[in-house]
């Protein structure tokens, strides 16, 4: 997938620096072939953030786009990274990502785009973010009209990738309360549902007053444990925090209705 990521961003980047965590096959020769500057990065132990933080110094521009190997950047977004990078201002833009399974895609949404500083670095082993060390460096969060296509691996390359981020998960969370929603994330692709509603009821419990994480308690019970008594008890404490929210009433009737 790497000449694919690589042609994707041809002309709109100055500079490509690619990072090999242990690569066996052509990667050098192919990341070399578009011009790349090739950092070799010991990957052990499993440290995503240290990758990226690798070629983050090595980088010499002044803004910095972040894409995954398995990642193309769309080229209707490609004027707006020239134009935000032009700009230059205190900001991590965020943008779409497209996840282009076997049989479904759907969006999600990361800070792929940031000022070149020195204190902007990545943070945690899996599933790494950027977003709060460029909060604390006095930047912004802001949306861009920047469309990234995640091409994922066939299902069951993605279980196993799965599992190995699980038990990176569970260390990070067993120190880091903030990690318990991407356990949840995790545990939910896994389809083990149960033990992504326990993490979530963590969540709520940890965060009381917040309304997302009382509602996610009440959708898991009532779609995945088929547990009427504790999704309502969960819907009702998410309505105590927003009465008139309609997703929330909605699932308040449904329960309901099922009883």
């Amino acid at each position: 997938m790497l000449e694919r990521c690589l042609a994707s961003v041809a002309g709109v980047a100055d500079e490509i620096v690619v990072v090999d965590t242990g690569s066996t096959d052509a990667t050098v020769a192919i990341a070399r072939g578009r011009g790349a500057v090739v950092l070799r990065h010991d990957f052990n132990p499993v440290d995503f953030a240290a990758a990226r933080n690798a070629g983050l110094s090595r980088a010499g521009g002044d803004f910095i786009l972040v894409l995954d190997a398995d990642e193309t950047l769309d080229p209707v977004g490609a004027p707006a990274v020239q134009r935000l990078a032009a700009v230059g201002a205190n900001a991590g833009y965020v943008v779409s990502r497209r996840n282009l399974a076997e049989n479904r895609t759907w969006i999600d949404h990361a800070v792929r785009l940031f000022p070149a500083r020195p204190d902007y670095r990545y943070r945690h082993r899996v599933h790494e973010t950027i977003d709060d060390s460029i909060l604390a460096g006095g930047g912004r969060l802001l949306h861009s009209e920047i469309v990234l296509d995640h091409h994922l691996a066939p299902a069951a390359e993605l279980r196993a990738k799965g599992l190995r981020y699980l038990n990176l998960l569970e260390q990070e969370a067993a120190d880091d309360p903030d990690r318990l929603v991407f356990l949840a994330a995790e545990y939910h692709k896994l389809e083990r549902f149960a033990d992504a509603t326990a993490v979530a009821e963590r969540v709520a419990a940890l965060s009381p007053g917040d309304f997302t994480a009382q509602f996610t308690v009440a959708l898991y019970h009532h779609f995945f444990l088929r547990d009427s008594g504790r999704a309502k008890d969960g819907v009702q404490k998410a309505l105590s925090l927003r009465p008139t929210d309609p997703e929330a009433l909605a699932l308040l009737a449904q329960i309901d209705a099922e009883r």
